[in-house]
């Protein structure tokens, strides 16, 4: 079997340990040759100059294909765009076009009065520059705020027609979940590459929060071996496992690029791929 296409997810510093945290993830993860890493938006745009100061040291330091968020929450049509405009100058074409979570203390998305309604709206204004490759986001289990899963599956069919070029998914534990998302979306006419989101558990009551808030379902087995592994201090060794079975089941079933979400924490990330064969490519320089 080969080894997959890889990308990975960091998100933007808001102190000095964060930033040393950011670059030691990127300086140990870049070295595994990833199609792209994407650097998020804090909710409510919050951290709107901290992703493009991210986005653009990581893209000059680096060399590597750099997608940042961009999303439509607090910001008039012109704001989100110069945004947008303010990437490119940086040299980073790929965009993560989302709509984004409601302001803090909001229980819902609520468009700004210049603003762009929803992510489709977005995806057009950046597509219709040229400028921009763009990826949306893609949800197996169905987003919260869908009536129902073909709704679901529309509305990504919608952002795909209006000009994005793949699908990343939120993360989810049973490989079943995303292979009959990716069949629905076959059955719908969608041709574009869905790429599924995984995330190596490095937090297990974090990650039990992390799931209720974004509707991912955590079988009960799932739940049970963490506890005890938590317990027994093994957490790391079952996470490991536990994801390295999830991709490995995923490629057997024809997947071949898969996007690690790592909250900067590289360890774990870095296991798993070599664990499915993605490593470091090695040189031998200033040989005498």
């Amino acid at each position: 079997m080969t080894s997959p296409a890889i990308s990975f997810e960091v998100f933007p510093p808001k102190s000095i340990d964060a930033s040393f945290r950011l670059w030691d993830t990127a300086q140990a993860l870049a070295p595994l040759d990833p199609r792209f890493f994407s650097v998020t938006y804090g909710a409510g745009g919050s951290t709107q100059d901290l992703t493009h100061d991210a986005a653009a040291t990581l893209r000059r330091t680096s060399g590597m294909p750099i997608a940042a968020h961009l999303t439509c929450v607090g910001a008039s049509k012109s704001q989100v765009m110069a945004t947008a405009q303010k990437f490119a100058k940086a040299g980073i074409t790929d965009i993560v076009a989302l709509r984004g979570d409601p302001v803090q203390g909001d229980a819902a998305f609520t468009a700004h009065p210049q603003g762009f309604a929803n992510s489709v709206e977005l995806i057009e204004a950046l597509a219709s520059t040229g400028k921009f490759t763009i990826r949306v986001g893609a949800y197996p289990e169905t987003h919260p705020d869908a009536v129902s899963d073909q709704q679901n599956i529309d509305w990504l069919k919608a952002k795909l027609d209006a000009g994005a070029a793949e699908a990343i998914t939120q993360f989810f534990f049973d490989p079943e979940h995303f292979l009959r998302f990716r069949d629905a979306c076959v059955k719908a006419g969608i041709t574009a590459p869905i790429t599924p989101g995984i995330l190596p558990i490095s937090n297990w009551k974090s990650t039990v929060s992390f799931a209720e808030r974004c509707g991912a379902s955590i079988p009960a087995d799932l739940a049970q071996a963490f506890e005890n592994a938590v317990r027994d201090d093994r957490m790391d060794l079952l996470s490991i496992a536990q994801c390295t079975e999830l991709c490995d089941d995923l490629m057997c079933e024809g997947v071949d690029a898969l996007h690690f979400y790592t909250l900067n924490r590289p360890d774990l990330t870095r296991e798993v791929c070599h664990a499915l064969g993605v490593t470091a490519a090695s040189s031998i320089r200033n040989v005498a």
